[in-house]
């Protein structure tokens, strides 16, 4: 199971958020880059990187830090929040992101997240389905839709989506634990390459994440709180690179 470190990022700096309010915002680090640095000298290979002011403005606000990122350490980099836009999607992959994350335009325009999965392929897209009670939540968490996130996820992988990244946000920022009885849902009911958000809070819940069949697992408060350690994590993944060898 990849193990994805996340960095959120509000004007330039790496944050958290509680269950997505941007009252709740804490400072971790005034330069990301650090962090992934950081993250990159002890194995970590992957990235998950989030423009919480951009999915707040609804266009792609925060891209030199993805740029730094991209362009000084080798880390394979995910990147969401405020792509709504040919341009945006443009600007994050020139930036450097390996992949970006769609959530908000597949719930609200369809026709139009299509058009990128054909034009860039299911490699480079990946499927963000963030929920509220099993429902849809758009635009930086402010709107909650009525659709279904299981039927979302089921619908987007029959079209030809693989990877999913799912955040109960209930669970997020929390360190209370992830919504693994959703998670089991997803995966006995869709085909999809679920990639685990919110909530993790041990690296022994990475090990049982990893036994349900989940693909990946986001940690973000868990590091910044020391409840999970990067050297927890670097022992992670050389076990699974010398398991996988």
């Amino acid at each position: 199971m990849k193990i994805i470190p996340a960095i959120d990022i509000i004007e330039g700096k790496c944050v958290r958020l509680t269950k997505g309010d941007y009252n709740t915002k804490k400072i971790y680090n005034n330069d990301p880059l650090e962090i992934a640095k950081a993250f990159e000298a002890n194995g970590i290979q992957f990235l998950h990187v989030v423009d919480l002011d951009g999915a707040k403005s609804k266009q792609i606000v925060n891209h030199k830090t993805l740029e730094s990122i991209c362009t000084q350490t080798n880390l394979i980099v995910d990147f969401g929040g405020g792509l709504k836009s040919d341009s945006d999607l443009k600007i994050a992959f020139e930036s450097g992101a390996s992949q970006v994350t769609i959530g908000s335009i597949a719930a609200n325009n369809p026709e139009l997240f299509m058009s990128w999965l054909k034009k860039y392929g299911t490699e480079k897209i990946i499927l963000g389905a963030d929920c509220k009670n099993k429902k849809i939540a758009t635009n930086g968490w402010m709107k909650t839709s009525e659709i279904d996130v299981i039927d979302f996820i089921d619908d987007y992988t029959q079209k030809g989506i693989s990877q999913v990244i799912c955040t109960d946000i209930s669970k997020d920022g929390m360190l209370g634990g992830s919504s693994q009885k959703l998670y089991q849902e997803i995966l006995n009911q869709t085909t999809a390459q679920l990639i685990a958000s919110g909530g993790v809070n041990s690296i022994d819940e990475l090990h049982e994440l990893e036994k349900i069949g989940c693909f990946g697992a986001i940690v973000g408060k868990a590091i910044y709180e020391n409840k999970i350690t990067l050297k927890e994590i670097q022992a992670y993944v050389e076990k699974t690179d010398n398991t996988l060898s």
